[in-house]
């Protein structure tokens, strides 16, 4: 791998984290939020489906504008809107201003979700495409790491106010660093055969492609799991657990360091193993863990050592799901990438919104109905991955005795 592949993954990865990053570095101000605007902690909470709800339903439109316009373009205008609605959450004065905000910034930070996937196809498929994958999750999962360390020093010198300004510096680098150092990936002739006609036809062209459906549905309820615990964990850690912000930033962060670790193996499984294996298998893992911690806390082993031990383990086993899901989803329509991915991100995205949604019924303040919510989620990909590969081994066999 060159040094390029290195540079091209970096970028992209930096990227796709300024969305992300405006979650991360948001989750220890939560509670003080609530604290400083008078608001109930279903209202703070809010503020953050309200971002999610965009960030998914956009990237409907960033996929196909990036395959008629180019990559670099929507990414313009998605992380300049980003900018401008970051400025709106640090001036907001009451919860629903900075929920109005937070949809906009929704709006904004889709473009960096699903374009830079497509610019991985653009450049790579297979197994080099899962190494680039990889690398670039292991970029986008600095932010867990980074974020909420950042976010709790900002907090303590700035307020709650101070991290909505540095996202958008955030945002600002971003800028700089496309129309800097990333290239076009999407040819003009490439673009001269696209149109919201033939938009409208990749859709339903991936509506009716099961195995691509198959695939972003076992990412998407992978990646639910993870959303439901970042919605719910800094009422859990913070107010039932008795952690500081500092301390819940680092506690998040000990799980993104297991999911980016494990995600670097990706693309040498992937070689060894073939990447259907590998997702397989890391989904059945994924599913036993986050069983198993479910069953140990509902018997009073409910201690927050308990409970990180299985989430480090098994989020683990989803820095494995998540990129070969992606890779393998994509694999087969390079002409239409930028469509592709946007409606993987807006399913997947769309599915997590709505188990966020429904785990945040449930929640009481204590940890095991958000430890449920996540299991459901991955209990959930074992059965869409084992029901596939069951079915397409009645395919195969009708097919061997034709």
């Amino acid at each position: 791998m060159t040094s390029s592949f290195f540079r091209s993954a970096l970028i992209l990865g930096l990227l796709t984290a300024i969305g992300p990053f405006a979650i991360d570095m948001y989750l220890p101000a939560m509670p003080s939020i609530g604290q400083d605007l008078g608001a109930e902690n279903n209202a703070v909470q809010m503020s953050l489906l309200a971002f999610f709800i965009p960030f998914a339903v956009a990237q409907l439109f960033y996929g196909p504008i990036s395959d008629m316009w180019g990559r670099k373009a929507p990414l313009y205008m998605g992380i300049g809107l980003f900018a401008v609605a970051s400025i709106g959450c640090a001036l907001a004065s009451d919860v629903e201003t900075l929920i109005a905000f937070r949809f906009l910034q929704g709006i904004g930070g889709a473009a960096g979700m699903v374009i830079p996937r497509a610019i991985v196809r653009d450049m790579h498929t297979g197994v080099q495409a899962a190494r680039l994958m990889s690398l670039l999750m292991l970029v986008f999962s600095i932010s867990p790491i980074l974020a909420p360390l950042t976010g709790s020093a900002v907090i303590v010198l700035f307020g709650w106010r101070g991290v909505f300004w540095a996202v958008m510096i955030a945002a600002f680098l971003g800028l700089i660093l496309l129309s800097t150092q990333l290239t076009e990936t999407r040819t003009k002739d490439a673009r001269a055969e696209s149109g919201f006609g033939s938009a409208m036809a990749a859709y339903r062209l991936l509506f009716k492609d099961g195995n691509f459906l198959t695939l972003t549905f076992i990412g998407g309820l992978g990646l639910s799991s993870f959303l439901v615990y970042l919605a719910n964990s800094p009422f859990v850690l913070i107010n039932h657990y008795g952690l500081t912000p500092t301390q819940y930033s680092f506690a998040f962060s000990i799980n993104a360091v297991s999911f980016f670790a494990v995600s670097q193996l990706t693309g040498w499984l992937g070689a060894r193993y073939g990447l259907v294996r590998v997702m397989r298998n890391a989904v059945t893992g994924f599913s036993l863990a986050m069983v198993a911690m479910v069953v140990v806390m509902s018997l009073g082993f409910n201690q927050l050592p308990v409970m990180a031990t299985f989430l480090f383990i098994g989020y683990g086993f989803l820095g494995l799901v998540l990129p070969t899901t992606g890779v393998l989803a994509l694999e087969d329509h390079g002409e239409i990438a930028g469509t592709a991915s946007a409606l993987m991100g807006t399913l997947q995205f769309v599915t997590a919104a709505v188990a966020m949604g429904i785990a945040g019924a449930f929640f009481d303040g204590t940890a095991l109905p958000m430890a449920a919510g996540i299991a459901l989620c991955a209990v959930g990909a074992l059965i869409v991955t084992q029901t596939t590969i069951a079915r397409r081994r009645v395919v195969e066999a009708e097919a061997a005795a034709e």
